[in-house]
């Protein structure tokens, strides 16, 4: 018996979910375990002033959420989702190797491919979790929610290897290490995609493989050649990111107004159904926004700030840092994915838009610890390690309550034909929340002459994460007393 079946019967979900989970688990690795070591390397290799890294780094995340909003649109029109994983998956793995060249172009260039290939990556595979199940099937949140364990996994394990590997050993081979294993991710998708049968194949193949150009080159090949020819493009933002403020904004006022546009031509039930889900995504900005310092200053406050020894031995803080938020991911996911069928058998489970509001309430209870472990050891200027620990325990509890909601919420509200480009437009709300988050960690960037003095760099981050806590707080309570208004547009979604 194969582990996917074998997994089938007692959660009652499709065997194809596993398949996914593996090939996610794995890009996943790849993704995290690159982004892990960014930063630092930044600042500690290529010597970048903290706030240069910081854009740079902004800009990255910016762009690598913005693409599926665009790998969304034409997997919808074009290629289907079966396709856009794979070619997404190519490109982020030539990503990976490019950036274990020890070259000096090689870093942007790198990072360019990795952006273009997780637009086509990303938001199909979870639109494809979402073909698997029936529109009102009360599995389809615990089955996300599985999905999410595979995120995780891949995302804690890419963490602790590629930090260790780069900071350690040698940055460069991190980075490959990452290659390596999206690979392995495209090898598990390529062998079970047979069992989807009919899910994920282009929605007009005919329009597809149509030659339209010189009698030889087809709708197919322009799509992937025109994406080849945006990789210099990026790399052209990342050598003049102070662009990216108008470029983001921008894309975000047009993205707006073109799903209140096409929310304007459906009919009244439909409608309010994208509404609902276009109120949750701008809310999920701000949540990104604070989550994201995870990958940024987190990782530095980590280094400089935190006592990371553990039963007398010192742990790499890079490995620690980027290891501890999908660990725990992975084992509250089965504290949640079990919780939310249990409360709708009981006719209690909270609504989509108040497990939101819970996801702030939860992350402001995080960074209040982050921030009372601060204030608590001003002296020493080292936070203890199990006050680390404990902030991510809440934070992490805060995104299981809206990080699988989301996705299963965007499968839900949307309508069918424009299930990956609405999902593309979720990912991109976490673009505008990972540059925000760039903005936030900026803010706590530690003068050059007193980044090896623990006490008195600590200031520099307790005053901003208290005000993180602050602004989640009210957030969430401001979103508690939208609750009623949301499920109202919703109707019969949950």
């Amino acid at each position: 018996m194969n582990s996917a079946t074998a997994l089938k019967a007692p959660a009652g979900h499709p065997k194809q979910l596993y398949i996914l989970f593996f090939t996610e688990m794995w890009e996943r690795f790849s993704f995290y375990g690159m982004k892990a070591l960014l930063l630092a390397y930044m600042v500690t290799q290529l010597k970048f002033d903290e706030p240069k890294g910081y854009a740079i780094l902004g800009s990255y995340t910016a762009l690598v959420y913005t693409m599926p909003m665009f790998g969304g649109l034409m997997a919808d029109r074009f290629l289907g989702y079966r396709r856009s994983i794979m070619f997404g998956g190519i490109l982020m793995a030539i990503g990976h190797f490019v950036l274990a060249l020890p070259n000096k172009w090689s870093f942007f260039y790198g990072m360019a491919f990795i952006i273009c290939g997780n637009g086509f990556f990303k938001p199909n595979i979870s639109s494809l979790v979402g073909t698997l199940y029936a529109k009102n099937d009360p599995k389809k949140d615990s089955g996300f929610s599985i999905f999410y364990i595979g995120i995780n996994a891949g995302a804690a394990l890419g963490g602790l290897l590629c930090g260790y590997v780069g900071q350690k050993l040698n940055w460069h081979y991190g980075f490959g290490l990452a290659g390596i294993f999206m690979i392995l991710g495209l090898l598990i998708f390529y062998v079970g995609k047979k069992s989807l049968d009919q899910k994920g194949l282009p929605p007009h193949p005919e329009s597809l493989y149509a030659r339209i150009f010189l009698g030889c080159i087809t709708t197919e090949l322009i799509i992937y050649g025109g994406t080849l020819l945006v990789v210099p493009l990026i790399v052209t933002l990342f050598n003049t990111y102070e662009l990216m403020d108008y470029i983001m904004f921008s894309l975000g006022f047009i993205s707006l107004a073109y799903i209140i546009y096409i929310a304007l031509k459906m009919d009244t039930v439909s409608r309010f159904k994208l509404f609902a889900a276009l109120i949750m995504i701008i809310f999920s900005i701000m949540f990104w926004a604070f989550y994201e310092q995870n990958s940024g200053s987190l990782n530095l406050f980590a280094i400089r700030n935190v006592d990371m020894k553990f039963l007398g031995v010192n742990l790499p803080p890079l490995s620690v840092n980027n290891f501890l938020p999908p660990a725990w991911v992975i084992i509250l996911s089965f504290f949640f994915a079990e919780l939310w069928p249990w409360l709708n058998k009981k006719g209690k489970e909270p609504s989509t838009p108040l497990k939101f509001a819970i996801s702030f309430i939860l992350m402001a209870l995080g960074f209040y610890v982050f921030w009372f472990g601060c204030h608590s050891n001003e002296i020493s200027g080292l936070v203890p390690l199990w006050w680390f620990v404990a902030g991510y325990f809440f934070i992490i509890s805060g995104e299981l309550c809206i990080s699988p909601i989301g996705l299963s919420m965007i499968t839900k509200l949307s309508p069918v034909k424009i299930v990956s480009l609405i999902m593309g437009i979720w990912f991109f709300a976490t673009a505008i929340g990972e540059f925000l988050a760039s903005k936030i960690g900026a803010m706590m960037s530690v003068p050059g002459a007193i980044q090896d003095n623990s006490i008195a760099s600590l200031p520099y981050y307790e005053n901003i994460l208290f005000k993180i806590a602050l602004w989640a707080a009210a957030t969430g309570i401001f979103l508690c007393l939208l609750v009623p208004i949301l499920k109202k547009w919703m109707q019969d979604v949950k």
